[in-house]
Order: structure tokens, then sequence, then C-alpha cells
């Protein structure tokens, strides 16, 4: 066995090297839009004053889930800014939306295309087995020297890391829609795109939001491997303290990472069900919606009804007017 030896990584090396030559245009394009993005989000969150983004936070953690939640947001984000962490907790939290917007985009269209098609299921189970086993920090190898030191190539790992839960929530909605509700959507004439449209992708909702809630999460859990690749924020600093010993900072940026964390968590699961969640404003504006609803309906059957018993009684009225002539 001494002399048996497959050269995988010798053979991943030299498509890297032929990836780097041949693609170094497209590789450009990738990382100036990338860092155009994160930087732009960044510098977006940092342009406004902290308490009006501590606000908006809360606002929408009432608006789709609840007002605990919102106060809780409150307290978590004073709580980051107390600790001096602020500026870096903004860059990790726009790391972690462009780097989730990007595997969304992707793996939604894929886990359709998947769901729609065997021969795609067949194609993408084995990669997206491969990419969820393998670890997260192999990814910073050929993302580093595709990219160099930088946002670009931990953006690039998490998109990777972050996007087979994507795939595979939103293949497993769309294949969980009734059947013969499909088939009703057929038998009234409806194309592909409007059955996709308008019942397979409505039903399959809560999974899918599912899906979105958990490359979320995958995406923050980057957060400090893409700071191992010099990308800035909260794994930045936790790379820094665990090369240092430093206890306290490590810490504290690491309750950043989680108070970001259960914050994008409980908004984000909250999405698939907002009308749901009866404490959140949505969910009280739909009950109102119903109320009024109701209300209508119940106006307009008494309505009838009196419409109806003064038709009875002009019908029984006439008899009597032609008798007594």
């Amino acid at each position: 066995m001494d002399g048996f030896r497959i050269p995988i990584g010798s053979w991943v090396e030299a498509a890297v090297d032929w990836i780097q030559v041949n693609l170094g245009a497209v590789l450009d394009v990738i990382s100036f839009v990338f860092a155009f993005l994160v930087d732009g989000l960044t510098a977006i969150l940092l342009s406004v004053q902290f308490p009006v983004v501590i606000v908006i936070a809360a606002l929408l953690a009432w608006l789709v889930r609840s007002w605990q939640l919102a106060v809780g947001t409150l307290l978590s984000f004073v709580l980051i800014v107390g600790m001096g962490v602020w500026v870096p907790a903004m860059q990790t939290l726009a790391l972690v939306l462009v780097a989730a917007l990007v595997a969304v985009v992707i793996s939604i269209p894929l886990g359709i295309w998947s769901a729609r098609s065997d021969t795609v299921r067949a194609i993408l189970k084995p990669v997206l087995d491969f990419m969820q086993t393998m670890p997260a920090m192999v990814y910073l190898i050929p993302a580093i020297v595709f990219f160099g030191i930088g946002v670009v190539p931990g953006l690039v790992a998490t998109v990777i890391f972050a996007l087979p839960p994507g795939v595979r929530l939103t293949e497993l909605g769309i294949r969980g829609v009734d059947g013969e509700t499909v088939e009703a959507g057929q038998a009234f004439g409806a194309k592909p795109g409007q059955i996709l449209g308008g019942i397979q992708l409505p039903l399959a909702m809560p999974t899918i939001m599912a899906g979105v809630n958990q490359v979320i999460m995958l995406a923050l859990s980057m957060a400090v491997i893409a700071g191992m690749a010099g990308a800035d924020g909260l794994g930045k600093l936790v790379v820094e303290a665990i090369s240092t010993i430093n206890i306290p900072r490590g810490v504290e940026a690491g309750l950043g990472v989680v108070l970001i964390a259960v914050f994008l968590d409980r908004v984000t699961a909250a999405l698939g069900t907002t009308a749901g969640n009866r404490s959140s404003l949505l969910g009280v504006l739909a009950r109102r919606r119903a109320e009024q609803r109701r209300a209508a309906a119940d106006a307009e059957a008494a309505r009838g009804s009196a419409e109806a018993a003064a038709d009875a009684e002009q019908a029984m009225a006439s008899p009597r007017r032609g008798a007594t002539l």
C-alpha cells in the first residue's frame, strides 16, 4: 500500500490554477460585486445613528413576531452598544445578510428545479451532501487563492456552506404540496408556471421560509471562519481574542454573535406565519380586517333579511287590498 496513492489534492490544485488563469475576469467581477454589496450595506448601517437602527429592528420584531421580541431586541442591541462592539456587529450583520441573500437567490430556484425533475434531484443530492459535510474552513483555501484576503473569500465560503438547507427545504416544501390541489389547478387549465406561482409556492412558503431561516443561521455561524479570512466584524474580534488569549474581548464578541443570531432567527422564523402570530402588528391588523369583513357580512345578511321581510309583508298586504276592493 506504500506505493498506492490517488492524488486528488493535486488534481484539485490543477483545477484551481486553471480557473485562476482562465477565469480571472469572472473572479474579478464576483469580487467587485460582493465587496460592493457588503461595503455598501455596512456603510448604510453605520451611517445611521445606532438608536435609529435599534428602533427599526425593534419595530420589525414587533411587526412580524410580538412586542416581547421587540423589547428583547431593544435590550439586546443596547447591550451590544454597551459592550463596545456595535461597529463590528454591523459589519457582521451586513456580511450575513448579503451572504444569505445570495444563497437564497441561488437555492430557491435550484430547489424548485429539483422538485420538478427527478434527474436534477439525483444530481444535486450528492453535491449538497458534499457541501454540508465538508469542513467549512476547507472552503477558505480556494476562496483565498481566488479572491485574496478580505471580506470576499469569507462571503464566498459562507454562501457555499449555507446554501444546501435552502435547496433541500424548498424542494421538500414543493414536493409536499397536496397532489389533488395541483391536479385541480390543472383541471381548470392552469399552466405549469401558474400552478407553481399560485398553488405550490404559497402552500410551500412556511417550509421555504424555514429553509431561509436555516440559511441565515448557517451564514451567521460562519462569522468566525470569515474572520479568519480577514473579513471585518465580530468573527475577526474572536480570532484576535483567540490569538492573544483575550477572554473579555472574546466573550463580548461571541455574545454579540449570539444576540444577532437570536434576533435574525426569531424574525425570519416568524415571516412564514406572520398572520398567525397574534401578538404581532401584522397579526393584529389581520384580525381587525377579518372582524371588519365579518361585520360587513353580518350587516349585509341583516339587510337582506330585512328586505326579504319587507317584501313578504308587501306580498301579504297586496291580496288583502285586492279583496277589499
